[in-house]
C-alpha cells in the first residue's frame, strides 16, 4: 500500500511580543495564524475497520491539534518565560487574561517547533508528522519538515 499524505488546517488568534527584537514586533500585538498540519501513513487495509481506507481519521487529527494547539493558543498572549516581560504577563493574568510563558522567543519559527514536538507525541505508531506550516500572515510564514528534523 502507498504512503499517503493528509493535511488538516487549523486557525487560531494569538497575540505576542518579541524582548529584544529591533523592530514593531517588540511591541504586543496579534496574528490570525493558520496552521496547516500534514501527516502521512498507509490508509488502513483492514476492511473490517470502520477506517478502512483512511491514513487517520481527520476528526482524531482535529482532536489532537486542538487540544494541543488551537485550545491553548487561541487568544492567549504568548511570552518568553525568561524576559521582563514577565511583569506584564502577570499583571495581564491579574486581570484575568490568558497568558502563556514559554521557554523560546515566540516567533513563528520558535512556534513551529514547538507545536512538532506537541503533535508528535499524540500520533498514533503508524502515523508520522510530515510537516507544518504556520502562516502569521497572508504572505509571511515557518514551515518545518520531518525529512529536515532527522
Amino acid at each position: 500500500m502507498s504512503f499517503i499524505r493528509i493535511t488538516k488546517q487549523f486557525s487560531f488568534e494569538t497575540g505576542h511580543a518579541l524582548y529584544g527584537y529591533d523592530g514593531k514586533c517588540k511591541n504586543v500585538h496579534g496574528h490570525s495564524y493558520k496552521l496547516s498540519v500534514t501527516v502521512i501513513g498507509k490508509p488502513i487495509s483492514d476492511t473490517t475497520n470502520v477506517k478502512f481506507g483512511m491514513v487517520i481519521d481527520f476528526s482524531d487529527l482535529k482532536k489532537i491539534v486542538k487540544e494541543e494547539i488551537v485550545d491553548v493558543f487561541d487568544h492567549a498572549t504568548v511570552f518568553n518565560k525568561n524576559t521582563p516581560h514577565v511583569e506584564l504577563a502577570k499583571e495581564l493574568q491579574e486581570r484575568d487574561h490568558n497568558v502563556l510563558l514559554v521557554d523560546y522567543q515566540p516567533t513563528s519559527e520558535m512556534m513551529v517547533i514547538d507545536f512538532a514536538k506537541k503533535i508528535k507525541k499524540r500520533l498514533p505508531e503508524h502515523i508520522a508528522l510530515h510537516s507544518l506550516k504556520l502562516q502569521e500572515t497572508d504572505t509571511s510564514f515557518a514551515e518545518w519538515y520531518d525529512y529536515d528534523n532527522i
